[in-house]
């Protein structure tokens, strides 16, 4: 996913808690379901910087390839400037982006 494209607040912001609270009734399972979907999306944004850093390695340690390799540091600034794992989780969450299901309420609606 493209998370430059994701048009979120890049800086906290005072939100309200009753549009946590509407969704699912329970705040602790909404900061529950937050907190899952910003780690998953945290691994997702490692994942493709590693990628990216992993074609710029080297075999050879030449001290003047590791202070003068400017594409490094451009790919560091362009994350740096994304918004955070739980920024971007929240405007999810908002914006009903994420599915989510209690399977205790599954149980309960299937006993007779």
């Amino acid at each position: 996913m493209d998370y430059k494209k994701v048009k979120t607040d890049t800086t906290s912001v005072t939100r309200n808690k009753q549009d946590f609270y509407n969704k699912t009734k329970n705040i602790y399972i909404t900061v529950a379901i937050l907190s899952k979907r910003a780690n998953q999306i945290s691994l997702e944004m490692k994942d493709e910087l590693d990628r990216k850093i992993d074609e710029f390695s080297t075999t050879s340690d030449n001290l003047e390839e590791v202070f003068e390799n400017r594409e490094q540091i451009e790919i560091a600034k362009y994350y740096e400037r994304l918004p955070k794992p739980t920024l971007i989780a929240i405007h999810e969450f908002l914006n009903d982006h994420i599915y989510f299901r209690d399977p205790h309420d599954e149980m309960q609606e299937s006993k007779p």
